[in-house]
């Protein structure tokens, strides 16, 4: 149904746009460059490796891009969100060491088809041209970072298949998630109604949904009703939408449907798409799968806890032995970065 049923990116896949755009591939296509002073400045240092105030910056720019529809997060979350996006780029220079210490190798078939990619992305660039032979060993430099960050927490993150006291264990203890919400069986009968319309037009659909329900109520049926007037894609159904649950459509339309026993018709509902009308074929209570049911999903799910567990345990680690130092002097939303690690005020 087209009745607006509903649809974060993670800070790790914004560093690493930004950590590119911080070699300059950015300048390379045509955007204006860090100012020399930025590329100079120290934002944070880790274990003796600086983070350069441009670094920073870039970074922090790409995950506002991917994060917030307005390119500017509220002001009530901006000091956590650079603090969450100063934290990725310091597990980012322990994780890359760890992954040296382990003997972890790029991906070096993977990196030179990322670069061949940025090749004809720029090809027709000035500034690409120009610039080419500087950027290329920074670039490469980045993408083979990030290659070992990938396989370094692909091998962290292996966990063995759960035995049957753990699957049980899980399921026991997290009802919630193998519980199926409350499912409701509707028909649907939709006016529609260009959403820049004047009101006359909305006014006319509702008015004409009123005299279909008085004839529902009269022992109309609703699916030929549905075939004949409704503008819904379950049309040729007879309205049928199948099964629905919490979520699936707009908060005002489950507030209707709530009020319904099986069998019943609402009043018209005014949605984005016009007027529609519902009926209630259906209504199942939300219940527990049986353990035989969700067995796999547990697995699954245990598997997902133990691999989170380890690469957290793995950061925590690493954060606790770390000698890190943020110049709070200039970025003084940083007092604080996180439980685990020993940070020193300095510039």
């Amino acid at each position: 149904m087209g009745i607006g049923m509903k649809r974060s990116t993670t800070i790790w896949a914004a560093l690493a746009a930004g950590c590119l755009v911080s070699t300059g591939a950015a300048s390379a296509a045509g955007e204006a460059p860090a100012s020399a002073a930025s590329q100079r400045a120290v934002f944070a240092l880790v274990n003796g490796t600086a983070i350069t105030t441009q670094q920073y910056e870039a970074a922090f720019n790409a995950a506002v891009r991917k994060k917030f529809y307005h390119r500017q997060p509220p002001e009530n979350q901006l000091a956590a969100f650079r603090r969450e996006v100063a934290d990725a780029l310091i597990n980012r220079v322990l994780l890359v060491a760890e992954g040296a210490r382990r003997g972890i190798k790029p991906d070096a078939a993977r990196v030179s088809d990322t670069i061949a990619g940025y090749e004809r992305r720029y090809q027709d660039s000035p500034q690409w041209r120009k610039n080419r032979e500087a950027l290329l060993p920074e670039l490469r430099r980045e993408l083979e970072q990030l290659s070992v960050l990938e396989r370094l927490e692909q091998a962290v993150r292996t966990a063995p298949e759960p035995g049957e006291e753990h699957a049980r264990s899980y399921y026991a203890a997290h009802p919630d998630l193998f519980t199926e919400p409350e499912r409701v069986r509707l028909s649907v009968m939709l006016l529609k109604v260009d959403p820049s319309a004047p009101g006359i037009a909305w006014n006319k659909a509702r008015e004409e949904a009123q005299a279909i329900v008085r004839r529902l109520a009269a022992g109309a049926d609703f699916a030929a009703l549905a075939r004949l007037h409704s503008g819904d894609v379950t049309a040729g159904k007879g309205g049928d939408m199948g099964y629905v649950h919490r979520g699936m459509l707009p908060q005002a339309v489950h507030e209707v449907l709530d009020k319904l026993t099986p069998g019943m018709i609402s009043e018209p509902v005014t949605v984005l798409e016009g007027v529609a009308i519902f009926r209630l074929v259906e209504r199942r209570a939300s219940h527990l799968r049986t353990y035989a049911e969700a067995r796999k999903r547990a697995a699954d799910l245990w598997k997902r806890e133990q691999a989170d567990a380890n690469w957290n345990g793995l950061i925590a680690t690493l954060r606790s032995a770390a000698a890190i130092t943020i110049d709070q002097a200039r970025f003084p939303e940083f007092s604080a970065t996180g439980s685990g690690t020993r940070v020193q005020t300095g510039r």
